[in-house]
């Protein structure tokens, strides 16, 4: 099989996946710097000052908001600029189109940098965001589905590759989740009312939350992986009919399993029990693909001795097994009662942020950014390997202190004298995970420094070199 290649051809569009590509680490190292600051407070109250709009109440849904939707939506653009052109062997739909959602995205990030920290909130869950912006998010979204599903439209290969069937789906099932949660009356230019009301908006909202993590950071990070992992490992995927069953398996299962966040609440109990049954179903095709993933090594587990970008894609699935596992167990009702507003809660979420969106995003990144300079490799394999080392240990840190520190605050909640009083006041369980909390803030800042050394490392890989458009072979020949 061979590639005739002309004079005149089209060129892939490259400008917008190295924009998104490097504004993703920018926005990574300002998110985990935002977690960082969060950590050493809960340590030391006072370290920024009593400062109001640096206080953790407004902090912390700029962390979240930084980490998912500017760092993990950032990456997302990029790979699914690339892998949709790369495998419908088309240029994107509308250049223009693309621009604006680069420069809309940015536009989204930079209001949320002002608006949370001031206060200005809606105060939902990962949907904080007031309902002007709201409003550009919508129409970034729109353009973004527009460019997407217009490059599969003019597509010059019969196939869609599998990676574009988890995009296309996370790109409008995220419209749909964003569009109900975010039904609001405006009552002011930065502030609204919730068109819900008690548990009907709680019911909502982690219908939304949930599958934002479902979407946003699990289906379309399988894009990401189903493409980048048999590029670098050079093997075809293992299985191509158990992506399938995988996507389809775990589309459906989501959407139900929402109502697990509000276990134990006035939410009726039927709905919780419905959220823990798709919750625990949930658990088969999540293991589907990871295994799907992980087998596709089979026959190449050598490179993972010298091939530090193949050890992040692998190390990421394996934290997403692992996370989907304990996510299951979590929605069970015996589990929950322990383990709900614990710390558990915590670790169980940056198991699956930091081990595998954010590690799959950089090993992603390490095997794109250089292609995109007309290189091959990274500037330094060897700041790759101590990149990785530094982040896995930094992720597993981070975990286990809040493994312990969530069991050990939920087992003191729930401990009575035999004359029905608390064993242990409030305080007490704060005082016990101090030190816990010392941890936390080490393994985050061994993630932060990761962040930095792979920053340094784009920097010398572009530097003095320009993004270039790679040319789309005209047409395929056998010889």
């Amino acid at each position: 099989m061979g590639l005739t290649v002309g004079s005149n051809q089209e060129n892939f569009n490259y400008k917008v996946v190295s924009q998104f590509a490097i504004v993703t680490i920018l926005w990574g190292i300002v998110g985990m710097l935002v977690g960082v600051i969060l950590a050493a407070q809960l340590i030391w109250p006072e370290i920024t000052f009593n400062i109001p709009w640096l206080s953790y109440g407004r902090l912390r849904p700029l962390h979240t908001n930084a980490v998912i939707f500017a760092f993990g939506g950032s990456a997302l653009f990029a790979t699914s600029y690339y892998i949709v052109q790369r495998t419908c062997q088309a240029r994107l739909f509308c250049d223009k189109l693309a621009a604006f959602t680069f420069w809309g995205w940015q536009a989204v990030i930079v209001l949320a940098v002002l608006t949370l920290p001031l206060g200005i909130s809606t105060s939902k869950e990962y949907a904080e965001l007031e309902w002007p912006i709201d409003i550009l998010i919508t129409v970034v979204w729109v353009a973004y589905a527009v460019v997407f599903f217009g490059t599969i439209m003019k597509r010059k290969t019969k196939h869609i590759y599998v990676s574009n069937w988890f995009f296309g789906a996370y790109i409008l099932t995220i419209a749909i989740l964003h569009i109900f949660n975010n039904l609001e009356m405006p009552a002011s230019i930065w502030k609204s009312y919730s068109a819900y009301a008690g548990v009907q908006d709680a019911m909502v909202q982690w219908w939304y939350g949930h599958n934002a993590v479902g979407f946003f950071l699990t289906t379309s990070f399988l894009g990401m992986m189903y493409y980048f992992i048999p590029k670098q490992a050079e093997r075809p995927i293992y299985s191509y009919r158990l992506s399938i069953v995988h996507f389809w398996a775990l589309n459906f299962t989501y959407m139900w399993a929402g109502p697990h966040h509000l276990q134990h609440t006035s939410l009726p109990d039927w709905t919780q029990s419905l959220g823990m049954v798709f919750s625990l179903i949930l658990l088969a095709p999540s293991w589907g693909g990871m295994i799907n993933g992980i087998m596709t090594l089979s026959g190449a587990w050598h490179k993972l001795r010298s091939d530090p970008i193949l050890k992040f894609l692998v190390v990421a699935l394996s934290f997403y097994g692992m996370s989907t596992f304990e996510g299951s167990m979590m929605s069970i009702k015996t589990v929950n009662s322990l383990s709900h507003y614990t710390d558990w809660t915590i670790g169980h979420v940056h198991s699956g942020a930091l081990g595998w969106v954010a590690m799959i995003t950089i090993g992603s990144l390490y095997y794109l950014i250089p292609r995109l300079v007309g290189q091959k490799d990274m500037y330094s394999t060897r700041l790759i390997e101590i990149h990785f080392w530094i982040a896995t240990i930094g992720v597993v840190i981070y975990i286990a202190a809040m493994w312990i520190a969530g069991v050990m605050q939920g087992l003191m909640w729930r401990a009575f004298e035999s004359d029905g009083t608390l064993t242990y006041s409030f305080v007490e369980s704060v005082k016990a995970t101090y030190p816990f909390y010392v941890i936390r803030l080490i393994g985050g800042l061994c993630y932060l420094g990761g962040m930095l050394l792979m920053a340094y490392n784009v920097f010398k890989t572009v530097q003095g070199k320009a993004f270039i458009d790679a040319p789309i072979p005209l047409a395929i020949t056998n010889h």
